[in-house]
């Protein structure tokens, strides 16, 4: 029998989980920022390697939590390592192994490979240090493995490391499928992206996107969103003089969203304030957010 399994993902806020995903897949799926903190809800992504077939869970950083929002965004990745068959941990080559260290106390022994991302970033001898660094923790961890997107290293080592570590079982998926998530939160997820890339400061983290509604034909979809913001300030930097910044997040959210669904995409974006919408339950909950 083949194996399968789902595998979480996780690392500190900008370890870079979402761009190792989208390299690995070969496609553009999982959100991508610069800005710490953008994955907000987990997203399966289907990999399939030699006729085994990998979920990896994308989840948000782990992060002390603050505020709701955060606070769902770290149950949200701690769900995700206590339900998986392994966990792969995220440490960008030039941190501190005391992020490592802090989440020894969170996984509770769970199964786990760590991988060493950014590699192109420094030397080979600061690359071997780095490992040298790790071996003290060589009881804790089944595999130590290098990569690197940007230079397209490391993919096949690390696939074939975690195929060893899955049960055998049949597909949980259709293997024609990249990820479980639907149009709509694929969309919205776009368009979250394109707030992150336009806007500074804590906009991004203060807003959401929610989709009203998709009119699907044959080579064309036709997408209502909301942005939502915290505050009537923000309401007005979202839109811009003369609706320039509005614009210019319709235009890249829908070049996004082309590139993902091969169709033409006509979008229409409105911004609307929900006052303290990241501290508020009933307002997390009517943005998906399950709150318990």
């Amino acid at each position: 029998m083949n194996r399968s399994g789902f595998v979480a993902v996780v690392g500190r806020p900008n370890a870079g989980k979402s761009t190792l995903l989208n390299w690995l897949v070969g496609e553009k799926l999982a959100m991508v920022s610069h800005k710490a903190q953008a994955t907000r809800k987990r997203m399966n992504i289907i990999v399939m390697h030699e006729e085994n077939q990998i979920i990896f869970v994308d989840t948000p950083g782990l992060h002390e939590k603050e505020r709701l929002l955060n606070r769902f965004m770290m149950e949200e990745a701690l769900k995700a390592m206590g339900d998986c068959d392994l966990i792969l941990f995220l440490s960008p080559v030039t941190d501190s192994v005391k992020h490592y260290e802090k989440f020894l106390e969170l996984s509770k022994n769970r199964p786990h490979i760590v991988v060493l991302t950014k590699i192109d970033r420094v030397t080979n001898e600061k690359l071997l240090k780095k490992m040298e660094e790790f071996k003290r923790y060589q009881d804790r961890f089944l595999e130590l493995i290098p990569v690197s997107v940007k230079k397209d290293l490391g993919k096949k080592e690390l696939l074939d490391s975690i195929v060893k570590y899955l049960p055998s079982h049949p597909y949980y998926y259709d293997p024609e499928l990249l990820t479980t998530d639907n149009i709509r939160d694929i969309y919205k997820e776009l368009i979250r992206e394109a707030l992150f890339e336009n806007l500074s400061e804590e906009i991004p983290y203060e807003s959401d996107v929610l989709i009203e509604k998709i009119e699907e034909k044959e080579n064309s979809d036709l997408v209502y969103a909301m942005i939502i913001v915290e505050k009537p300030s923000q309401k007005g930097i979202v839109i811009g003089k003369k609706g320039s910044t509005l614009k210019r997040i319709g235009t890249s959210a829908r070049i996004k969203m082309e590139h993902f669904s091969g169709k033409k995409i006509y979008l229409e974006l409105f911004v609307v304030v929900k006052k303290g919408w990241t501290k508020d339950k009933k307002s997390m909950e009517e943005l998906g957010y399950d709150i318990r």
